[in-house]
């Protein structure tokens, strides 16, 4: 790729975000990235990006909620290329315990912010990263035209964000398309997250005793799926983005981390109830962006794994500074 690539990554502090703005440094030489999120830039440790590309990389710290006519400013005397849309309240449990604030950013701020771009003639693609979790609990491998049925007011602000973009696109050609990965995992994850928590602590709870099964993906493989959706995906299209095979239950998830580490699952884990709308099963069909992209999957879980287990050695003293549980932003 030698051509010129102007990227906007909203939700650039995020840790699919900043991994995403790391690989499109990396794959393309003559790209230029600007990255909006709402607090200033973490640490380096949580950042891949840093180590490269800082001179084609631009930071603004701004919050779609609050700050809408100035990312709308950025946006257009930038005019990227592509704009890919990570923001989001993101947090399933949590979502409960104030759904408006995730309806409020991921559902009215994003149509906001569809509605001041829907005649910028410039932008080639919106990728709006959507999630699974709109699906609900599901049996079988699900393709892109399941019906939506959310389970928790996250996975529901979610749909109804991915809904209030359509008319957009039906009216206007707004170019947007929509991206559904499975549990994303990799180095420089949030510490919270169950593969980072479980090498830091090994000691973790399992909620409905580590039944509910997952499907874990490799960022890096979905930071290459996402590019090529930019680049070649079909305006108005759904993409699901998952690995091979028919997933892993938490418990499995975790054996198989402590006996990387050298560690009986039994000295490792206790048993807690089940989180509220815990969705027990689903795995996706990815064969639409296999077909029509020629994406395939490229990291292993046992691959991905033992990379998380050598960033969290490699960088213990500073990852044991950093918070290690989660903190809500309203």
């Amino acid at each position: 790729m030698t051509n010129q690539e102007k990227f906007i990554v909203i939700g650039s502090n995020c840790f699919s975000g900043a991994c995403f703005v790391d690989y499109v440094l990396g794959d393309n030489p003559n790209s230029r990235v600007t990255g909006i999120s709402r607090s200033p830039e973490k640490r380096d440790v949580f950042l891949p990006y840093k180590s490269k590309g800082k001179e084609r990389f631009h930071f603004h710290a701004l919050d779609l909620n609050k700050h809408l006519n100035e990312i709308v400013s950025v946006i257009r005397e930038f005019r990227p290329d592509y704009i890919v849309n990570f923001s989001a309240q993101g947090m399933v449990a949590q979502s409960w315990e104030n759904p408006g604030q995730w309806f409020q950013t991921n559902s009215m701020a994003l149509m906001r912010l569809a509605d001041k771009l829907k005649r910028e003639s410039y932008l080639k693609r919106f990728v709006q990263i959507s999630t699974p979790e709109v699906y609900g609990s599901c049996t079988g491998h699900i393709k892109e035209d399941a019906p939506l049925n959310p389970s928790t007011p996250y996975a529901a602000s979610k749909a109804s964000g991915d809904l209030s973009l359509i008319p957009f696109y039906k009216n206007y050609n707004f170019p947007v398309v929509f991206t559904r990965a499975t549990n994303v995992y990799g180095a420089y994850q949030q510490l919270y997250r169950i593969i980072p928590r479980t090498v830091i602590y090994i000691k973790i709870h399992l909620q409905g005793g580590g039944r509910a099964v997952k499907s874990y993906i490799h960022i890096r493989d979905v930071c290459a799926a996402t590019l090529q959706i930019a680049r070649c995906g079909t305006t108005g299209q759904i993409y699901h983005i998952s690995p091979d095979g028919e997933g892993i239950s938490i418990v499995d998830l975790v054996n198989m981390i402590c006996a990387k580490m050298g560690r009986p699952l039994e000295d490792c884990v206790t048993m807690a109830e089940e989180r509220l709308g815990q969705d027990a099963f689903y795995l996706i069909n990815s064969d639409k962006l296999k077909d029509s992209l020629g994406w395939r999957p490229q990291i292993s879980l046992e691959k991905g794994i033992a990379e998380v287990i050598n960033w969290v050695e490699e960088n213990f003293d500073v990852l044991q500074s950093s918070p290690l549980d989660y903190i809500h932003q309203p």
